[in-house]
């Protein structure tokens, strides 16, 4: 899909939504350029972090913080358990729920998923500046934060 604006009409270059969407479809491309050679995807990595920031979390818990559905929670975190990224073992408090935690392995993954990350967002922001990527961060952070609720 082309997404350039080289003969858009006036009308939808002008429109926000449809230029997110567009910055969105290139992001999500780099991002995935990015991770492929890592057998990872962005749940993945989504998952990671929040569990190296964080710390143990419940698979529900890992959900509500990453807002990834609970079916895809649950995926992920077998492809992780599987690579030994992760390890999951029943609360001591309620055995019907998990404790996923991150392992060793899976903390320098993390690690070499920022790296290629750093790149991807590189990539999708050659043409701004430290300034300008700075801003668009609080532009989206701010459009982002007023619909969250």
């Amino acid at each position: 899909m082309d997404i350039a604006q080289d003969g858009a009409a006036g009308r939808l270059r002008n429109l926000p939504t449809r230029l997110i969407n567009q910055a969105a479809l290139v992001a999500n491309r780099a991002t995935e350029r990015a991770l492929a050679p890592t057998g990872s995807r962005r749940y993945h990595f989504a998952l990671l972090a929040t569990l190296a920031e964080f710390g143990a979390a419940s698979q529900a818990e890992l959900g509500r913080h990453t807002r990834i559905d609970r079916s895809d929670v649950v995926a992920a975190v077998n492809d992780l358990a599987e690579r030994d990224l992760v390890a999951r073992s029943p609360d001591l408090a309620d055995r019907r729920r998990n404790i996923v935690t991150l392992t060793v392995e899976g903390a320098r993954h993390l690690d070499e998923l920022d790296a290629r990350l750093a790149g991807a967002q590189d990539e999708l922001l050659a043409g701004l500046t430290v300034a300008d990527r700075r801003t668009l961060v609080e532009l989206l952070t701010r459009i982002v934060d007023a619909h969250s609720g």
